[in-house]
């Protein structure tokens, strides 16, 4: 049987090898007239992909508060000019963050009026890195403010009793709520920038021998800077180094239900010359001094000091409140003194005639965008968090708001508009980030731009103030994107011109990584770019 099947299959064999190589030389045959060549076939060759913008939006009327928005489409830039140019090879002042001030108040209520699990879950919200809030700096009171629940300074005395060698200085106030409250916020963001500023010297230091109304005995004007290098000292022995510190908050103004004290520009000027400069120049980390500490519309007051150069020389730049005057102010004394930094130290909200169709605009618009184009590195709203009743407080302001509301019932947490205006900023435009050069619009739309120093993302916001829609156009080098924006919104776009190809979100293309929404549901300003 063996032999026979192997005849058989030989037979096959040679059958097939015929039949294929008859076909070859018909194929060959019927096209020998062309060159004989092998063509490599490719897929068409498609366009390189373009980056993609993420964008947040909200609205005054609160139907969207801070929610993202499908991605937009960058193309290549076509002939017609764009209404937003943004060019980041032009930069301006690096970004040190954005905050809100950890008053007795705020730190009372976190710690008397939420258990253990809302504390943990609302400073992570606010201090945390983004998709949460991602608050970077926050400012403290050195003795009561009117956000306290009763007056004090850090060295009350008896009536008539004196205290130079600062032998009963103390924090005892401090440890109960605000040292506490300031370092569990700095677990979720070690790198916390904290400005401190006081309200009044000791009673026994001041004409008035009282903390509300007077001024500052001239024989106490060295024992008044110990006593703030005192507080720098014990707050960084309890972990809490201090970024910043004023001589005095509102220096212009004297209030009469609350702590206060007037000091004119030439004792500001000498205390920091002679005594408070010096003493702290030597210290490391570095405390840094800030001049003025109060409304844009006295641009004179900071310039008045930053002309000593006796105190110039301790003075790292200037704090700025809002209440009166416009946000150009803070270019005004940077031209005259570019190598001086600006921070907005205090800014509130509140039940006002003037917030009654919400504040989202005017603090996205007015105090951020407005103060960040005139050389802010900072800004610090004022109370992080009240409750329900806008307080406690003890006399001053009856209607501010917090950043946040806690309700003393419940520990439950709401959010102001104030809240999502500074989302807006905190949670994409990144510390050590630098503002860029974008170009203005027609009147009721206002941007300014960053360029991250991390990932290299770009971060736009727009501010649309018309009661009508509006297209914009934006580009960047070559590329270039469309939107148009609802009435009365603020709008976030954040994209990566390196990242091209890939999907908005991945690598380092955003800050947030494509996070979920934060939960819950004026006029123009001048600037000088």
């Amino acid at each position: 049987m063996g032999e026979p099947d192997r005849a058989s299959h030989w037979i096959v064999l040679g059958c097939l090898c015929l039949l294929v190589m008859s076909t070859v030389l018909a194929v060959y045959g019927a096209g020998r007239s062309r060159p004989s060549m092998v063509v490599p076939v490719f897929a068409p060759a498609s366009p390189p992909a373009r980056a993609r913008v993420e964008l947040w939006l909200s609205t005054a009327d609160r139907r969207l508060r801070l929610v993202q928005q499908p991605d937009i489409a960058m193309s290549a830039a076509d002939a017609s000019p764009a209404d937003v140019i943004v060019d980041t090879g032009t930069t301006y002042q690096s970004i040190v963050g954005f905050g809100a001030a950890m008053t007795d108040s705020s730190a009372w209520l976190i710690q008397n009026k939420m258990d253990g699990r809302q504390r943990a879950a609302l400073l992570q919200e606010l201090f945390g890195p983004p998709p949460n809030l991602n608050l970077s700096m926050t400012r403290l009171t050195i003795g009561a403010s009117d956000f306290s629940l009763q007056q004090y300074t850090l060295d009350d005395l008896p009536t008539g009793d004196v205290d130079p060698s600062l032998q009963y200085f103390n924090v005892a106030s401090d440890l109960r709520n605000v040292v506490p409250t300031v370092r569990e916020a700095m677990a979720f963001n070690p790198q916390l920038h904290v400005i401190a500023s006081p309200w009044s010297a000791p009673a026994w230091m001041k004409t008035s021998a009282n903390l509300i109304g007077g001024e500052l005995l001239p024989q106490f004007e060295s024992t008044y800077a110990d006593y703030l290098v005192k507080y720098v000292d014990t707050f960084r022995q309890y972990g809490i180094p201090i970024f910043a510190l004023t001589v005095q908050n509102e220096p212009g103004f004297v209030p009469v239900t609350y702590p206060g004290m007037e000091m004119p520009a030439s004792t500001r000027a000498r205390i920091i010359s002679k005594y408070l400069g010096p003493a702290l120049a030597a210290r490391k980390p570095k405390t840094v001094i800030l001049a003025w500490d109060h409304n844009w519309d006295q641009p004179q007051q900071p310039l008045s000091v930053l002309g000593d150069p006796a105190a110039a020389r301790y003075i790292g730049g200037v704090a700025w409140h809002c209440y009166r005057g416009s946000p150009s102010a803070q270019s005004q004394v940077h031209r005259a003194f570019p190598k001086k930094d600006a921070y907005i130290t205090e800014c509130s909200g509140g039940d006002w005639a003037s917030s009654r169709n919400g504040e989202l605009l005017w603090f996205a618009r007015d105090l951020l965008l407005g103060g960040l184009r005139n050389w802010a590195r900072g800004v610090v709203y004022w109370n992080l968090a009240l409750d329900e009743h806008y307080g406690p407080h003890f006399g001053g302001c009856g209607t501010c708001k917090g950043l946040v509301v806690i309700d003393s019932r419940t520990g439950a947490v709401s959010r102001n508009d104030e809240y999502y205006a500074f989302a807006h900023f905190s949670r994409f435009v990144l510390p050590g980030a630098v503002r860029v050069k974008s170009s203005t619009l027609e009147k009721g739309l206002a941007n300014v731009a960053f360029k991250n120093a991390h990932g290299g993302s770009v971060v736009l916001v727009l501010v649309n103030s018309n009661t009508q829609t509006r297209h914009i156009s934006v580009s960047q080098d070559e590329t270039h994107f469309q939107y148009t924006l609802p009435p009365q919104s603020v709008a976030t776009f954040v994209w990566n011109p390196d990242q091209a190809g890939q999907p908005a979100g991945s690598s380092s293309s955003s800050p947030v990584n494509k996070a979920p929404a934060i939960s819950a549901a004026g006029g123009e300003s001048q600037t000088i770019h």
